[in-house]
């Protein structure tokens, strides 16, 4: 075979990333992180959303909270889409495969107070972290302890962003 011909079977060979968790593992980890991964696009456009569309009195300390919490929250895109790689399976491919993946609800209102953007980016990084532990159990019965360690750092953020949220929408 010529080096041509062997380029090209190697680029036309399936996506068969080598793991030795099995099939069964790589099949619902990645399905369960593909799903974490679309609701992670959700909340991080709903958490821009609402930095961009934030007003009234504690604007700048709203707006630079949200800031903050969007970067963090991107920066687990990469990771949550790479794990799915290094488990042998396949990721999204597009914004319609995430919003058919996603199960956090998009905020398209016109307008929502400071008070309920605060409680709703609450309630969904809450959801984020039961989402997480559900997926960290699935790792656990797989004994896929690295993903199961990525999700614990995860969640503690979740978590961190859901105290602050609440702490930051206090009303007394």
């Amino acid at each position: 075979m010529t080096d041509l011909a062997a380029a090209k079977k190697h680029r036309l060979a399936p996506l068969n990333t080598p793991t030795p968790l099995g099939a069964d593992a790589t099949r619902d980890i990645s399905a369960e992180l593909n799903a974490l991964l679309a609701d992670t696009f959700a909340l991080y456009f709903k958490t821009k959303n609402f930095h961009w569309h934030m007003s009234g009195p504690s604007f700048r300390d709203y707006h630079l909270l949200l800031d903050e919490q969007s970067d963090q929250i991107f920066a687990t895109v990469d990771p949550i889409a790479e794990r799915v790689r290094k488990l042998g399976g396949t990721t999204l491919r597009s914004s319609g495969h995430a919003v058919r993946l996603q199960r956090l609800s998009d905020n398209d209102a016109d307008f929502v107070t400071p008070a309920d953007m605060l409680a709703e980016l609450s309630q969904d990084n809450q959801r984020v972290a039961a989402f997480m532990r559900e997926t960290h159990a699935l790792c656990d019965r797989y004994g896929d302890v690295a993903t199961a360690s990525l999700l614990e750092v995860w969640i503690d953020e979740a978590e961190r962003r859901t105290w602050f949220l609440f702490e930051a929408g206090r009303q007394s």
